[in-house]
């Protein structure tokens, strides 16, 4: 009871009066929807509200009151996440920003533009267009996923081996603090080294130091049709030669890869006519204007042929190049359909490619079960995606023994655990062997500065202090 006799407020209570009382969902079928994001099988609690934030303001007042009485909150966009990051704590809060969805700000002579993290990638990508621009990072997922979970997560795409992962096109960045405190880090200017890298701490911390409010993100001109190589390998170690060298003589705009699992999935799914003998088919492309474009796709092919490919073309139809880049961006639900799945995320140095590649084969074959392996060649980011029956208990745990062996695969050859999906739930074991005990120290020395009550997407992320 309080002085006056009133009864105390609940913590519902507070949040609408935080919010507004249509803005806090409590509902059990509801908030059964935001437990999970789109991984699979992974642990998620159930929360005592979900809450829907229109304002900086609203999302600073929710903190405070979490904040006092020590009650978790985990930030969500879209919920498009694969590691469990934006899973539900038990009794805690959600707090879903895709209702702050506004494009506040595109200034073309500055090079940047402002916008919520409600804003879809897409979204983003078609208002900068409107300007002749463009923003970079494209993820498989830009159709619907949102730029605060693109921030959050360092997202990436087909074009990062060009323009760069997300935190590469992060300016400025406003920040809610575990407390309700807000700031804004980073700067308008394209280039600054004043102070620390506050933006680059942010992104890709996975709401564990703060939830974002508003991102200042970079744009550039719009390329034109670009001009597209494709080249089909017998072997896999060719196609890795390949990889090595095209980046050694130059910067394609994309270079993708699948191997022939993942070419007979998609073929499967929707005929093209693929070629699914190859073990692995080569997709780059270059989007330098006219005559430049086509000398660095013709550098590409030149190099795919020197490597051993059995076949290999250019061509700028933009139909043929738009079907190409289906094929690849259909790798997830053409394998999906095969059964249950376990989509990896590992990036190794592209020297290591190849075999990175026969390591995945190794694993499918010691552990039986299906892998396809697809990604993003250029920057030596690959998804080997694990395949298994619905409902076989057995399988699952192959599988799961699968991801494991994947992740350490990454690492023990010199590589990371996530390129760009983060470590969430289902890879902080991974982080702990990745990092040295002093790195994974420091990691938490920077989470108990920022939320030292731990109220911040608990469990998430972090390095296991000591081994797990």
């Amino acid at each position: 009871m309080t002085l006056t006799g009133r009864p105390a407020t609940t913590l519902v209570e507070a949040l609408a009066a935080a919010v507004s009382d249509d803005a806090v969902v409590t509902d059990p079928d509801r908030l059964a929807s935001y437990r999970t994001d789109q991984s699979p099988d992974t642990v998620a609690g159930t929360p005592t509200a979900v809450v829907f934030p229109r304002t900086t303001g609203q999302v600073a007042a929710v903190l405070t009151v979490a904040h006092a009485r020590g009650v978790p909150v985990v930030p969500r966009g879209a919920g498009s996440g694969l590691t469990g990051g934006a899973n539900a704590v038990d009794g805690g809060i959600v707090l879903c920003l895709d209702r702050m969805t506004a494009v506040r700000e595109i200034r073309p002579g500055d090079g940047y533009a402002v916008v919520e993290p409600g804003v879809i990638n897409q979204q983003l990508r078609d208002a900068a267009g409107t300007h002749g621009l463009t923003y970079a990072p494209d993820p498989a997922s830009k159709d619907w996923c949102t730029i605060g979970g693109n921030v959050n997560t360092n997202a990436g795409g087909l074009c990062c081996v060009k323009y760069g992962s997300t935190r590469d096109s992060v300016l400025g960045l406003e920040v809610v603090l575990a407390d309700g405190r807000v700031t804004r880090v980073g700067r308008r200017s394209i280039k600054g080294t004043a102070g620390y890298d506050l933006v680059g701490l942010f992104v890709g911390s996975e709401g564990t130091l703060g939830v974002v409010t508003e991102a200042r993100l970079r744009l550039r001109p719009r390329p034109p049709a670009p001009t597209t190589v494709v080249a089909v390998f017998d072997d896999l170690v060719a196609a890795g030669r390949a990889v090595e060298a095209i980046v050694t003589v130059t910067t394609p705009a994309l270079l993708e890869l699948m191997d022939s699992t993942t070419l007979r999935a998609v073929e499967a799914f929707r005929p093209m006519g693929l070629e699914t003998s190859a073990r692995a088919l080569l997709i780059g492309q270059s989007d330098l204007p006219g005559p430049a474009g086509e000398a660095e796709a013709d550098v590409m092919l030149a190099a795919c042929v020197d490597a051993g490919a059995i076949e290999g073309y250019r061509s700028q139809d933009p139909e043929q190049a738009e079907m190409l880049l289906t094929a690849r961006r259909l790798a997830i639900p053409a394998l999906e359909r095969l059964g249950a799945w376990l989509l990896d995320d590992i990036a190794v140095p592209r020297s290591r490619l190849a075999e990175t590649i026969l390591g995945v084969e190794e694993v499918a074959a010691a552990r039986n079960v299906l892998i396809g392996t697809f990604g993003h060649a250029g920057d030596g980011n690959l998804h080997p995606t694990i395949v298994y029956p619905h409902g076989d208990l057995d399988a699952r745990e192959r599988a799961l023994a699968a991801f494991d062996d994947l992740v350490a695969l990454a690492v023990r050859l010199g590589g990371t655990v996530t390129g760009e999906h983060g470590v969430g739930l289902i890879k902080r074991a991974g982080l702990t062997a990745e990092l040295d005990p002093v790195a994974a120290a420091l990691h938490h020395t920077l989470k108990t500065a920022l939320d030292p009550a731990g109220i911040l997407n608990p469990g998430k992320s972090l390095p296991f202090l000591g081994r797990a």
